[in-house]
């Protein structure tokens, strides 16, 4: 059951009908607009996180179990690919300023990274191997003593649940006391490769 301002009704509506989600009612009153869905479990998740950003935080949203349903297929919510560290280091404040603009990072400067470690997504739907622990080359400036002032956005930083809802079908979500992370379930990017040629001719031969 979801209650917002009539305004941003429609967005909730398109946000959980690509969700799988189904809408039993829909009632107005006042200025606002009382929407009932049902929707797979599955289908929620990470959608809380996008329900405060949509409705600016006026949105009210509640949950409950109500039974089991036939399976309705593959849920596709994530629209963005994966931006793949191609190294193992410290990701660098230079790099990722210049990564930033490709897509949403995950992470702050001097975090630890590895091969094949997903750091962020991209704008795009493809996935992107990069280099975040690549430093700015040294310059006679530089080595003066003045440097550039690097304005860095807030990284996405991953929760449980929302990384559960941005990972892909070829990637691990890393649980650790002190960290949560995405990585791909094949760390080298040859690797990498290889699965997707073996999957492909597997797909042809059926």
């Amino acid at each position: 059951i979801i209650d917002v301002p009539d305004t941003l009704a429609g967005v909730v509506i398109q946000k959980l009908g690509k969700r799988s989600g189904i809408m039993t009612s829909m009632q107005q009153h006042h200025g606002e607009t009382r929407l009932t869905f049902e929707i797979p479990t599955r289908g929620l998740l990470g959608f809380r996180n996008e329900f405060v950003i949509d409705t600016r935080g006026e949105g009210i949203l509640s949950s409950r179990f109500i039974g089991f349903r036939p399976h309705v297929g593959d849920i596709r919510k994530k629209e963005t690919g994966s931006m793949v560290s191609a190294e193992t280091g410290k990701a660098l404040g230079f790099s990722l300023y210049n990564l930033q603009e490709r897509g949403t990072l995950y992470i702050d400067p001097n975090t630890q990274v590895y091969e094949g470690m997903v750091i962020g997504n991209t704008a795009k739907g493809n996935d992107l191997t990069v280099n975040p622990i690549k430093g700015k080359k040294l310059t006679n400036m530089r080595a003066s003593g003045s440097d550039e002032n690097i304005m860095l956005i807030p990284p996405l930083l991953l929760s449980l649940e929302r990384g559960l809802e941005v990972m892909s079908d070829d990637e691990y979500l890393e649980i650790t006391p002190k960290n949560i992370r995405l990585r791909k379930q094949y760390l080298t990017d040859i690797d990498r490769i290889r699965a997707e040629r073996k999957a492909a001719d597997k797909n042809n031969t059926i």
